[in-house]
Formats: structure tokens, sequence, C-alpha cells
């Protein structure tokens, strides 16, 4: 089940559209993968990280994307959130640490690439290279999920997330970017019943996904 909440947050002028061809090639990708249709394998696993390398040190000047309000507008309207360890999945060069860290007591930053995550020196106290479907955390010792223009991989979700944990599902550039998965596609694909909360805001859109108590 997905509500949806009005926009307060407008959309600015200059939003960087992808090629339609190319992101909707990565947008199937994202929704058969987390349909379970489509596997992730070692080999696919080091040509992102290769390829998020080789982008790091541009990254924060020219190739990113996104803007903050989708996820200032999830952290301010789709809460309660619960206290404790906050996962940030795909965290990058980490510009979205900082509003997290405002919100959430520990954040820990996840990222596949070396390189991105070499930027965020100073940014991200807490960093990680791994690979979000197979992350360094115990059971249940999450009790948010931060994932920021991310692929989704419902069990890992699942399996990481404590009791009462929540799911924070940002799409910076909303229908538009190449990774886009709309709050009911999430919901559906994690096992077991979950809500959703959405909202589009500035460019993007945000969902915070739940278990119902």
């Amino acid at each position: 089940m997905t509500s949806f909440l009005p926009r307060i947050w407008p959309s600015p002028d200059g939003k960087p559209v992808p090629s339609k061809g190319p992101a909707e090639v990565f947008r199937v990708f994202a929704r058969e993968l987390a349909a379970g249709r489509r596997s992730w394998d070692g080999e696919t696993s080091h040509f992102i990280a290769a390829q998020f390398d080789q982008m790091a040190a541009e990254w924060d000047t020219t190739l990113a994307t996104g803007r903050d309000e989708p996820l200032r507008d999830a952290l301010g309207r789709g809460g309660p959130f619960p206290d404790g360890v906050c996962v940030e999945l795909g965290s990058g060069t980490g510009l979205f640490t900082g509003l997290l860290r405002s919100v959430f007591p520990q954040v820990i930053s996840v990222d596949i690439s070396e390189q991105m995550l070499r930027q965020a020196l100073g940014r991200s106290p807490a960093r990680v290279r791994a690979d979000a479907a197979a992350l360094p955390v115990a059971n249940a010792r999450a009790s948010v999920v931060a994932a920021i223009d991310m692929l989704l991989f419902p069990a890992e979700i699942v399996r990481v997330l404590a009791p009462g944990g929540v799911l924070l599902w940002i799409n910076q550039l909303g229908e538009d970017g190449p990774l886009h998965l709309p709050a009911t596609d999430v919901a559906d694909a994690l096992p077991g019943a979950w809500q959703a909360v959405e909202a589009p805001a500035g460019w993007g859109s945000w969902a915070v996904v739940r278990q119902p108590r």
C-alpha cells in the first residue's frame, strides 16, 4: 500500500534529463533486478565499481546530477524515524551524508567504489567499501537504510533492517532517473507486507517504506 503526499518543494529549472535510450535500459534492469527476474553477479559488481571509480574525481563538479530537496523533504515529512544506525547505500562522495547525520545518531556510508569513498573523506566519518547485495552488516542491525539513486536488493534490505526499521528510498531525478523505481514497486519487491509514503520534491521523489506494526 502506498500513500501520496502533495508536493511542497518546487522543481527548479535546468533539470539534467539523461538520454532516454540508455536511461530506459538501466530502468528496465533496475525493475527486473528488484523483482528477482535479473541476477547480480561478481562480474556485474566489478564492472559497476570500475565505472564509478573512473568518475569519482569529477563527480562533485561535473557529474553529480541530483539536488537535496527529495532527501530534505523525506527527512522532514517522512517520519517518525527509529533511533539507531542508518546505513547509507550508494553513498558516493558523501554529498548527502551530512543531511543524514543531522537526523540519525550514526551513519555508515557504504559504496561499491573505493575511489568514491576516498572522495568522501571529511564528509563521511564511517565509510565501508561493499556490494549492496552482500552487506557487511549483521542481521537486524540497521534502524534505517537510506538508498539514494540505488539498485534495490530486497532480501538484503530486509536482512539488515531491525524490527520497526525503515527504508528511505530517494530518486533524485524522479521518473527521468536511470535507476528510478516507484515506491509501489519497492514495497512489492520487499518480502512481507510493507507500506510506503511517497512524494515528489525538487527534480525527484522520495519514499519512506516500513512494515506495518
